[in-house]
């Protein structure tokens, strides 16, 4: 295979990878807390010494949107959505994770969880706990929970210390090799969600642009294969 059949190889490939993060995408459009992911190409070029220079397209990093999402009233008790940066920490077996889907609840033993049962923590790490038989709980804007009235802990409001470091864990959860410090300027909303921040038609059209280049990709691959073809029947013909 020439060069230009390489080249065409590596586009094909990223837009196969892309195509695969905008299907995800459109997938979670209505996932709490999801975050909209794409696809950043790179271009290698290679200089040849006494030639032309070779250059290649490579699709390999993985970039995540941290807008945010519609804030939606839901009215439960248990339902936060975070106003501006910031994430809740979570504790999962395979360490601190944080996360912008706050749809929790109670378990038996009165700690807060996700839908998966993970704990959610306070800004110290340690589990936040809900009294039993509370009859109201109200969750101040910085994450204070009064029960009954009585001051009972605090939700925990983090940031990445390095934002780039976030890694995706689980479609809406986040691990970071840098830890996370408290956040100083998100608040909490009893009784939101917040939904996707994935555009739905802006995905679709993507998708299509995506798709169509893909096809004219491999319409000069099918092209090249038949010159090539071509090419070898006639030189054998000729001897």
């Amino acid at each position: 295979m020439d060069n230009t059949g390489y080249i065409t190889l590596t586009r094909q490939s990223g837009l196969m990878r892309e195509m695969q993060i905008v299907a995800n995408n459109i997938a979670n459009s209505a996932t709490t807390g999801y975050r909209q992911e794409g696809l950043v190409f790179s271009e290698y070029v290679q200089g040849m010494r006494g030639g032309p220079s070779l250059s290649m397209g490579h699709g390999n990093v993985r970039e995540t949107s941290f807008v945010q999402g519609t804030l939606t009233q839901t009215g439960g008790t248990y339902d936060f959505a975070i106003e501006g940066d910031g994430f809740f920490l979570i504790q999962t077996p395979e360490g601190e994770r944080v996360t912008r889907a706050g749809s929790f609840s109670p378990n038996g033993q009165g700690d807060l969880v996700t839908p998966d049962g993970h704990a959610v923590l306070d800004a110290g790490g340690a589990p936040v706990f809900v009294p039993p038989g509370v009859r109201a709980l109200s969750v101040s804007p910085d994450g204070s929970i009064s029960a009954d009235g009585a001051f009972v802990g605090q939700i925990g409001l983090v940031e990445p210390v390095d934002r780039t470091t976030l890694i995706r864990e689980g479609g809406v959860m986040f691990s970071s090799d840098a830890g996370f410090e408290p956040s100083d300027t998100a608040r909490i909303l009893q009784g939101f969600v917040e939904e996707s921040n994935v555009d739905p038609i802006g995905q679709l059209a993507r998708m299509i642009e995506i798709q169509r280049a893909y096809e004219m990709g491999q319409d000069f691959l099918n092209s090249e294969d038949e010159r090539v073809r071509r090419a070898m029947d006639a030189m054998l013909k000729s001897n």
